[in-house]
């Protein structure tokens, strides 16, 4: 069988895997697109996306670009595109044979949008998935070739889902590949009635309200981390800052402690209080240091009953 031809367009690590399953294939990358270096780190020097530096390790043939439809493009059967952030023209999601695909992380059309891992935890779900959709000019809503699903743990962090659902989808793209180029795949339409969206997110997003139910606040925080990060202050009955955190991972529980606490304040437990129970922050992260289980952080700091946690 003749390899098929494919262009690669995506930026960030939820398409590496996919990548590198094609690189694995029989078929040829004929061209890998990604945006142009960006500045990071603290000393915002030029970087590559994660794409790029895979492509330029491997050798593939890379194009950065600021705006894929003013590029010529190789011919080719398929375009694949994974998390590539560039609005395509039509003519160019029709220039290859079998025209474009898309692996957007949800089980659409729950959760279109540049966020669909985060806000699948946010909102409380305990499934999701990869959809294998056709690319279309509105945003996540072309036909359905393939999907996927996945259990969300009670505790896993949206950085873990991401990279469960970036293994998944690997697999399910090159069957999806396979389908269509030998005439088999089938295509269901969205139902527009159940489109739910996955807003992009901010640094504001993970602002905590310590008076909001306990299941919302454990939902937010394994939802934002470890970007943008639910960050809060450890504070004393004074108000005198304590600590800086960032809150990694958390579950709700039970106040068999009374309404003597308001909420935000740590307990007798060590759990914090909320209007309609507890929470109970399993991991942290002190500011500038590393993630770690809040019974190590008590051994070597204040977390007593009385301390309260604000928004930081």
């Amino acid at each position: 069988m003749a390899n098929h031809r494919i262009i690669f367009a995506g930026n960030g690590e939820f398409g590496l895997p996919s990548l590198r399953a094609i690189l694995d294939s029989t078929d040829e990358l004929v061209q890998v697109i990604t945006q142009p270096d960006r500045p990071a780190g603290r000393g915002r020097s030029l970087a590559p996306t994660p794409i790029g530096l895979a492509a330029q390790a491997a050798n593939l043939p890379l194009l950065k670009t600021a705006d894929i439809n003013r590029e010529t493009l190789p011919e080719a059967d398929v375009m694949v595109v994974i998390a590539f952030g560039q609005k395509i023209a039509d003519a160019v999601v029709r220039h290859p044979r079998l025209g474009s695909v898309n692996l957007h992380a949800s089980i659409l059309p729950k959760y279109r949008g540049a966020a669909p891992i985060n806000w699948a935890i946010i909102r409380g779900e305990t499934i999701t998935g990869n959809s294998i959709i056709r690319l279309a000019q509105r945003m996540d809503a072309g036909a359905i070739l393939a999907q996927s699903s996945l259990t969300i743990g009670p505790l896993e962090t949206a950085g873990e889902l991401h990279d469960r659902l970036a293994g998944d989808g690997a697999p399910l793209l090159i069957q999806t590949l396979a389908a269509l180029f030998e005439g088999r795949a089938s295509e269901t339409l969205q139902d527009e009635s159940l489109a739910t969206m996955s807003p992009k997110l901010s640094r504001e997003s993970a602002q905590l309200d310590f008076a909001c139910p306990a299941a919302e606040l454990a939902a937010k925080i394994r939802g934002l981390y470890p970007w943008p990060g639910c960050r809060a202050v450890l504070r004393d009955a004074a108000g005198t800052e304590l600590a800086k955190l960032r809150l990694v991972r958390a579950r709700p529980a039970i106040n068999d402690e009374g309404p003597r606490w308001e909420p935000g304040e740590v307990m007798m437990s060590s759990m914090i209080s909320t209007p309609d129970g507890a929470l109970d922050i399993v991991e942290l992260q002190p500011e500038g240091g590393k993630p770690m289980a809040l019974a190590d952080y008590r051994r070597g700091h204040r977390w007593e009953p009385g301390l309260r946690l604000t928004p930081g």
